[in-house]
């Protein structure tokens, strides 16, 4: 079954599952490629990031090969320690 994403303005599974996986190369200045639905880190540091409702870049630590369920339009370089940025795709 499918649900209308308004934030994403696309279907979505309720089962959870995703399209792709996508490695992230932060950068100051670019979106990334796709929306991501949640971010994978395999090496633990700070990310800054842009959520997609654009509230402001906010910088989460993470530990190493951890997920953040948040919906993500840009990766920062700059505040960005973590290592090994994935992007969940759908």
């Amino acid at each position: 079954m499918k649900i209308y994403d308004e934030t994403l303005k696309m279907n979505r599974s309720l089962a959870g599952t995703f399209a792709g996986l996508r490695d992230v190369v932060p950068d100051d200045a670019a979106d990334l490629p796709e929306t991501a639905v949640k971010l994978y880190v395999e090496t633990a540091g700070a990310v800054r990031l842009m959520p997609l409702d654009g509230t402001g870049p906010i910088t989460v630590q993470l530990p190493d090969f951890s997920e953040l369920p948040l919906n993500v339009s840009r990766v920062y370089a700059s505040g960005t320690t973590a290592a090994g940025i994935k992007a969940f795709v759908i």
